[in-house]
């Protein structure tokens, strides 16, 4: 299990010299106005807030300072289906720890099956006899013949190996409540076998993980919570708590 001595990511802030302009995307953005430092917890760290705070390009500009692809998958991946990313990335400065993950993968839910279409394609052209094909690290089933559930599980499962960093970008949007139960387990072994994981999520379910850090994007500011203290959590406790209550005001 990593510590703060060997985690692969230690924080994130904006760089100095861009703190004034922040008149434009992605620079006005909720999250990057009040952006000073974020830093992570060496297991696992969530970053929260309602719609539009800049969760998903917050991530999308980490994932792409440390590497990434910008639609998603390992570092070796480098496809483009729609140049839509903001450039946000180059006003991040990300301070790194002094220990390299040995896998890497940024898992995106809207740009996923992108990616499951450029692994099929990199296998049609790959010659046989140069190793296996791409998709062997996914289970070996296409993952466009798996419904959306399945596929980004799958990924998560059999491609996810351990002492890695993992940035995820609401992994629960294909997943039932139990797959998200089923993947906080995941999450469990991975962290046992020394990964990290940068998630943004809406899922009180998905950040539930014991111990890990939760810091929440509003307008005004970016603060650390706890899960029982999120919106997210105590208006779902409110609504199964008293459903029809609930209902009958969300009617009126």
């Amino acid at each position: 299990m990593l510590n703060q001595d060997s985690q692969y990511i230690r924080a994130v802030k904006l760089k100095s010299e861009h703190t004034l302009a922040r008149d434009s995307f992605p620079l006005n953005l909720p999250v990057i106005q009040n952006l000073e430092e974020i830093i992570f917890h060496p297991n696992v760290t969530y970053i929260i807030g309602e719609n539009g705070m800049g969760k998903s390009t917050l991530l999308e500009g980490i994932a792409i300072a440390y590497g990434f692809n910008p639609e998603g998958g390992t570092l070796n991946f480098n496809f483009s289906s729609y140049d839509s990313h903001s450039d946000l990335d180059k006003y991040l400065r990300l301070i790194k720890g002094v220990n390299r993950a040995e896998d890497h993968f940024f898992l995106r839910a809207e740009t996923f099956y992108n990616l499951a279409s450029n692994i099929e394609d990199l296998d049609r052209e790959d010659d046989p006899i140069s190793g296996p094909k791409i998709i062997n690290s996914y289970g070996g089933r296409s993952l466009h013949e798996q419904s959306h559930g399945e596929s980004f599980f799958a990924a998560f499962t059999e491609r996810f190996k351990g002492k890695g960093l993992y940035i995820l970008d609401e992994p629960e949007a294909a997943l039932s409540p139990l797959r998200q139960m089923s993947m906080l387990a995941r999450i469990n072994d991975l962290v046992k076998e020394g990964s990290q994981f940068i998630i943004a999520t809406h899922s009180p379910i998905i950040m539930a993980y014991p111990n890990a850090k939760i810091i929440q994007l509003s307008e005004d500011e970016i603060y650390e919570s706890t899960l029982e203290d999120t919106q997210h959590y105590s208006i779902m406790k409110q609504f199964f708590e008293n459903k029809d209550r609930m209902l009958h005001h969300l009617f009126q």
